[in-house]
């Protein structure tokens, strides 16, 4: 095992990390699996994840299984498989985030929680369960801990991020004596870049998230950092956003069966600003500085899909709001000449499909040319839609599935439903295959079989492909 260390610099505010990143490889240029270096080589398979229950029964904890289909299998009605008893194990000890190259040839991961959280791993897809890890392993941990936030920020490029210590800290006396004043910690951001052709981690950086004065005594905070994405010369990360309001005293909560008081403080989140994305120079790492939308709100940080696209125009395209809890209709616009939000730009789902409900954008992709697919739902509504969107006339095509209106397809949470959490299709959706004129959805309801479904871009069809098997507590992640 080779060790690297990467040595400690300083870029402006930015200081990069001097951290120890293993590195497990293979002799010779391509480890005798034909890893290393990037692949050009023409598209061979779709591949499939699916996420299964733990030994306690939680659904999607137990881990993440993938199978290669060819497109001619894929699209096939006719077919069936069970990726439940034919899947291979990705390795991760819970759902694993997983990362495709553009010809899906490759799989990446960084495992999830437990003993060997924080290891990246390659996978060359070698058809059905077949797949040849590449053994080349990194160690991320130290950099971005053991449950790291990580996507493909660029093809060949993983970006992972992180950020820990922003509070702000209530002092029990001072809180009953009425005395407490807030103060708010910023908190610490790590950003880890990672090449994916040849795995290994050219530049860490640390730095403190970059609040101005004023901003941070107004009460905001963040909680979450994640889906950055790389346009030329800069990384955009999206951010959730929270805020408080400081002039007010702390609310004290009595938990009723155990006694055990807790404070917080009173939530602003109605005068929040607007929507924020942390931007960085890149390969660099250095400069970080917000930006701010005034056309909507919600988060960017999204919930393991990725959000943030850049279009054929060089604009790049943000869903804001997606989550399992909550999400939102709407998606922004960061303008390629001034890599400041364009607060002309705002695509509202819930508009341009003329429901009068508020609708939600679980996941979605830009495709081409200003075309974008989204999966959503709708408020008190039961199931999930799928829709191919055209950010520039701003205009929505719905495409029918065939368990769109099963309450179990969307993955709604508890609270969305009654107090009874469902884990279907919508739940943790990661990816959304694209190949040429094709996109591939794998959807099934909670515990039912279901369909990938094939929808051609370009004439705006959809069809049913290979059947698939569902197993409870199970649930489809997306396609490569």
């Amino acid at each position: 095992m080779n060790k690297k260390l990467l040595k400690s610099v300083l870029f402006g505010s930015a200081i990069v990390l001097g951290t120890m990143v293993s590195c497990d490889k293979n002799d010779g240029p391509d480890g005798g699996n034909g890893a290393s270096g990037p692949d050009n080589s023409p598209r061979k398979h779709i591949t499939l994840t699916a996420a299964f229950p733990d030994e306690k029964g939680t659904a999607g904890n137990g881990g993440t299984l993938a199978y290669a289909l060819t497109q001619e299998e894929a699209s096939d009605a006719s077919k069936e498989i069970d990726i439940w008893s034919k899947g291979y194990s990705l390795r991760s000890q819970r759902t694993a985030r997983v990362q495709g190259s553009i010809n899906g040839n490759f799989l990446y991961n960084i495992q999830y929680t437990g003993v060997n959280g924080g290891i990246f791993n390659k996978y060359r897809v070698s058809g059905g369960k077949d797949f040849v890890d590449t053994k080349e392993e990194l160690n991320v941990s130290g950099v971005l801990g053991t449950s790291p936030r990580w996507v493909k920020a660029a093809e060949g490029v993983g970006i992972g991020v992180n950020i820990s210590g922003a509070s702000a800290p209530i002092d029990p006396v001072k809180a009953e004596a009425g005395t407490q004043t807030y103060e708010y910690r910023r908190g610490t951001a790590s950003v880890a870049l990672i090449n994916l052709d040849d795995p290994r981690v050219p530049n860490t950086t640390e730095f403190e998230f970059p609040f101005t004065q004023a901003e941070k005594e107004a009460g905001y905070s963040v909680g979450r950092l994640d889906v950055p994405v790389i346009r030329g010369n800069k990384i955009f990360i999206g951010c959730s956003i929270s805020k408080v309001d400081p002039t007010k005293l702390p609310v004290k909560s009595v938990n009723a069966t155990t006694g055990v008081v807790t404070w917080s403080w009173p939530n602003d989140a109605g005068n929040i600003k607007g929507t924020v994305t942390l931007v960085l120079d890149y390969p660099s790492l250095a400069n970080p500085r917000l930006i701010w939308s005034t056309q909507s709100k919600y988060g960017n940080n999204s919930y393991r899909t990725m959000t943030q696209y850049v279009g054929t125009d060089g604009h790049v395209y943000q869903a804001t709001g997606t989550g399992p809890n909550a999400a939102f209709p709407h998606i922004l616009r960061i303008d390629k000449s001034t890599n400041e939000y364009d607060n002309t730009y705002l695509f509202d789902l819930s508009k341009a499909l003329g429901t009068g409900n508020l609708t939600g954008i679980r996941a979605w992709r830009y495709i081409k040319d200003g075309i974008g697919i989204v999966l959503y739902t709708e408020a008190g509504v039961d199931g999930g839609y799928v829709a191919l969107v055209d950010l520039n006339a701003k205009t929505v095509t719905k495409l029918v599935t065939e368990n769109q209106t099963d309450s179990g397809f969307s993955g709604l949470s508890a609270a969305q439903n009654g107090g009874t959490a469902l884990q279907g299709s919508f739940t943790q959706f990661q990816n959304i295959g694209l190949a040429g004129d094709y996109v591939y959805l794998p959807l099934t309801p909670n515990g039912k079989d279901g369909n990938l479904y094939v929808v051609n871009w370009k004439t705006k069809t959809i069809a049913k492909g290979i059947k698939l098997k569902g197993q409870s507590g199970s649930f489809y992640l997306g396609a490569y």
